[in-house]
């Protein structure tokens, strides 16, 4: 009898410890996730012209969309054939191939990188934001950034969209399958359909929005035409649910997606465009709200569906749809941060006693 306590112990420790691994592996997965999407919208912020972030940013997430939409049948095929330690050794290696090219591809600025010709550069740097005074072409502090309202609503509304998002991300299958009922190939085949309308809608809102950008300005560009498409993101995603038709319901739901993700890229080329030379921090604080917003969703949703039915936490999820997109009206996308002048003369002064500093040690 103790030998089995021992061996039940034993077994126990092995579990609590491999359960920790698992937990840190994670938590690192994420630190490293959590930079992506904010080095992506610096990278834009040096290397896209204003006029265009919007196909930009809409292909970044389309790529985002069609990784999701690929990811489930490529690792359950890897799970079935190969076994699931295998799937998880395949999305290492993708990772690092994936990471290699970067490293070796992607520069900071154009300037520095060799493929860009001197025709490029040019057009380049004629449609980037040109900063008026020094004030304007440092760098922000986290001061400056986190005191500034347009930040802020810019955040809320993200919070809103993530929200929704993570409806998709996390709870559609399990809404398709246990609330719908249907068997598991329609259910896996039908989960797709929101992330693939993510990529296609992440494309095309990307490109509406830099026509009407260049044709009517960033106002209706951005913020208006973001506005619309997440109300009717809204629509779709409350509305979607009281469809009869377990199919038709999965196909308006994918709409709500769509509708959604033709406003993705109107935050980051905002972000961008107000960060300036801090779009990197300006749209992680914005991402932060976002993941937020995600983080409530996972826990949100299935307390709502348990007590007041999955209509109603569907019609939750519409009501933060709703508001994001009212707090987009509220968003000045001409306003780009800047540093206080004193602040400006602060920092520069610090670099030259730095420089001098590092002289000094040099001699």
């Amino acid at each position: 009898m103790g030998r089995i306590h021992c061996a039940h112990g034993a077994g126990a420790a092995k579990i609590v410890a491999s359960l920790a691994v698992l937990v840190l592996v994670r938590f690192l997965l994420g630190m490293g996730e959590s930079v992506v999407y904010t080095a992506s919208n610096r990278l834009v912020a040096a290397w896209i012209p204003s006029q265009e972030r919007g196909l930009a940013n809409g292909l970044i997430f389309a790529g985002v969309g069609l990784g999701s939409a690929v990811t489930p049948p490529l690792i359950a095929y890897i799970i079935y054939h190969r076994g699931w330690r295998s799937s998880f050794w395949m999305c290492a290696l993708i990772g690092l191939l994936v990471g290699g090219l970067w490293l070796l591809l992607a520069r900071d600025e154009p300037q520095h990188h060799p493929w860009v010709s001197a025709e490029e550069l040019s057009h380049i740097s004629a449609g980037l934001p040109q900063a008026t005074t020094t004030a304007e072409s440092q760098a922000l502090g986290w001061r400056t950034i986190l005191g500034t309202k347009n930040v802020w609503i810019l955040t809320a509304s993200y919070f809103g969209f993530v929200y929704v998002a993570y409806i998709f991300f996390t709870w559609f299958f399990t809404y398709l399958s246990i609330v719908r009922r249907l068997n598991l190939k329609a259910s896996a085949a039908y989960s797709v359909l929101p992330f693939a309308a993510m990529a296609g809608a992440s494309f095309l809102g990307g490109w509406i929005s830099d026509r009407l950008t260049g044709k009517y300005g960033k106002r209706v560009g951005r913020c208006f035409t973001a506005s619309a498409c997440t109300a009717m993101a809204a629509v779709f995603v409350g509305f979607g649910t009281h469809v009869g038709d377990a199919r038709v319901a999965s196909v308006v739901l994918a709409g709500g997606a769509g509708a959604l993700y033709l406003s993705q890229s109107a935050f980051w080329s905002v972000s961008s465009d107000i960060g300036g030379r801090s779009a990197g921090s300006v749209s992680g604080i914005m991402n932060m709200g976002g993941q937020l917003g995600g983080a409530t969703t996972a826990s949100l949703t299935p307390f709502v569906a348990k007590h007041l039915g999955w209509e109603m936490s569907f019609w939750v999820a519409a009501g933060f749809c709703f508001l994001s997109a009212i707090a987009w009206l509220m968003v000045d996308p001409h306003q780009q941060l800047k540093s206080t002048p004193a602040r400006a003369h602060q920092r520069n002064d610090a670099e030259l006693k730095t420089n001098s500093y590092e002289e000094e040690f040099l001699k």
